[in-house]
């Protein structure tokens, strides 16, 4: 029996440009497409970038904010490459991060953040619905994350598989911030089921840096 290809396994044009510009992975065209659409990044502000490997959504922000912003890259998986003076890097599981237990490390030392951004995915296992489901998982807790860290006013970029859970996302959404857009970049590989919700004007509330 033939073994059905991955259709990621080979590199497309938006991939090799990609690489071609020092960016180590696509997913850059898609955070340039949002924050054009949506007006993200100003210099001087401070990003969360949750599941940041392999590191191509930290480097355009790094560039985006200057060298007075600041951005804080998470993930469990090892970023190699060179990010830019203003770019900390943290080994964490978002899933059990506790900002407030982490008191030496950079991801709490520059709370509150102006953008929170989650590129998550989790690995897929070729079980539509187990797919979604755990791609739900990961976005309702950068949801959580983001009206955590976020300052008043705020945005937040998720990452989340359409499924029968994302009206309730998009609703987790619309109650912690101001407007909610619902944005698929043209990056987007044909057959992927990914879509970014972004929420901008977080309302006000208590945030871990209070």
């Amino acid at each position: 029996m033939k073994r059905k290809r991955n259709p990621y396994s080979r590199a497309d044009a938006r991939t090799r440009s990609a690489r071609a510009a020092g960016y180590p992975a696509r997913s850059i065209y898609k955070l340039r497409e949002i924050d054009r659409r949506c007006s993200l990044f100003a210099r001087g502000q401070r990003v969360l970038d949750l599941g940041a490997a392999p590191g191509s959504w930290a480097l355009y922000v790094s560039q985006r904010v200057g060298q007075e912003g600041r951005v804080v890259a998470v993930d469990r998986a090892p970023i190699d490459r060179e990010l830019g003076g203003n770019v900390s890097v943290v080994a964490a599981d978002a899933l059990g991060l506790e900002l407030l237990g982490l008191e030496d490390s950079p991801l709490r030392r520059h709370l509150p953040y102006d953008v929170v951004l989650s590129d998550m995915a989790p690995r897929t296992t070729g079980s539509k619905i187990s797919d979604q489901t755990r791609s739900f998982e990961l976005f309702m807790r950068a949801v959580e994350i983001s009206l955590d860290a976020g300052k008043d006013g705020a945005a937040f970029v998720g990452k989340i598989f359409m499924g029968p859970d994302f009206p309730q996302a998009k609703e987790a959404v619309q109650r912690g911030y101001e407007r909610c857009r619902t944005i698929k970049p043209s990056g987007t590989r044909p057959n992927s089921s990914e879509v970014y919700l972004v929420g901008q004007g977080k309302r006000r509330g208590p945030s871990a840096g209070d």
